[in-house]
C-alpha cells in the first residue's frame, strides 16, 4: 500500500521516457539525490517538488501517489489515510458522490460507498481537518464555474464568510443539499447558484432552516 508521501517519479519517468539523467538536466538536481526521491529512500522538500513538477510539467498535487484504504467492512473506529508530518502536509482525502450530512471520518467513508467511490481518495496539501470530503460533481449543472470530473474539496472547519461559496443544507419542508454560494445580510441568508443561471434563494434568518456543512476550499479537475 503506497504512502501518501510517496512521489510517482519512477511512474513519470517511464512516462516520458526519461533517464535519471535527463530529469537531473531538467531539475538542476544530483541523480544521486533523484535516485534516492525515485526510490523513496530519501525525503523530498518544497523546493525539490516544485523542481520536479516544473520539469514534468504537472502540479504538485499530482505528484503523490495516491493511498487506497480498505474499506470492505466499515469500522466506527476508523481513521482517515496517514498523514505527512512533513513541512508540507498531505492528506488524502475521500471522494464522495453527495454531500454527507455530518462530515466525519466513518459518514464520509459510509457516503463514499454508498455513492460509488469507494477506495478513491485524492491528495490535498497543507489541511488538518479530518472530517474533509471531495465532492465530485457528476454533471454540468453549475458548468463554466465547475465541470463534471470536478472535485470539490470541502472542509467543515473552515469559517464560511459573505460571498464563499460552501456546501448547504436549507428548506423547511424538503431538505436541499447543494453547493452555493452564500451571502449574508442583517435579516437574511441569501444563496446563490455557483454559475448565477438561477434566481437567488432568499431565507429568513432564524426563521428559515439552514446549515452550513462545510466552505469548498479547493477545486480539482480530473486527470484525463
Amino acid at each position: 500500500m503506497a504512502s501518501s508521501t510517496e512521489l510517482r517519479v519512477k511512474e513519470l519517468l517511464r512516462e516520458k521516457g526519461w533517464t535519471t539523467k535527463i530529469l537531473a538536466e531538467k531539475t538542476g538536481m544530483s541523480e544521486s539525490y533523484l535516485t534516492h526521491i525515485k526510490n523513496g529512500t530519501r525525503r523530498w522538500n518544497e523546493d525539490s517538488l516544485r523542481k520536479l513538477a516544473n520539469a514534468f510539467e504537472i502540479s504538485p498535487i499530482e505528484l503523490f501517489a495516491q493511498r487506497r484504504q480498505r474499506t470492505d467492512n466499515i469500522d466506527s473506529n476508523v481513521s482517515m489515510p496517514e498523514r505527512s508530518d512533513l513541512q508540507l502536509k498531505v492528506q488524502v482525502v475521500p471522494v464522495v458522490g453527495e454531500i454527507p450530512s455530518n462530515p466525519s471520518p466513518y459518514n464520509n467513508q459510509l457516503m463514499q460507498i454508498t455513492t460509488g467511490y469507494k477506495d478513491i481518495f485524492i491528495p490535498v496539501l497543507n489541511t488538518s481537518d479530518n472530517g474533509m470530503f471531495a465532492v465530485c460533481i457528476e454533471n454540468n449543472l453549475m458548468a463554466p464555474t465547475f465541470v463534471k470530473g470536478d472535485f470539490l474539496i470541502v472542509s467543515p472547519e473552515v469559517w464560511t464568510r459573505s460571498g464563499d461559496i460552501a456546501a448547504v443544507e436549507y428548506g423547511n419542508e424538503t431538505i436541499v443539499k447543494g453547493i452555493m454560494q452564500v451571502t449574508y445580510t442583517e435579516d437574511f441568508i441569501v444563496l446563490e447558484s455557483v454559475n448565477h443561471k438561477a434566481a437567488p434563494i432568499a431565507l429568513v434568518r432564524g426563521k428559515d432552516h439552514f446549515r452550513i456543512i462545510g466552505r469548498v476550499i479547493e477545486r480539482q479537475q480530473r486527470l484525463v
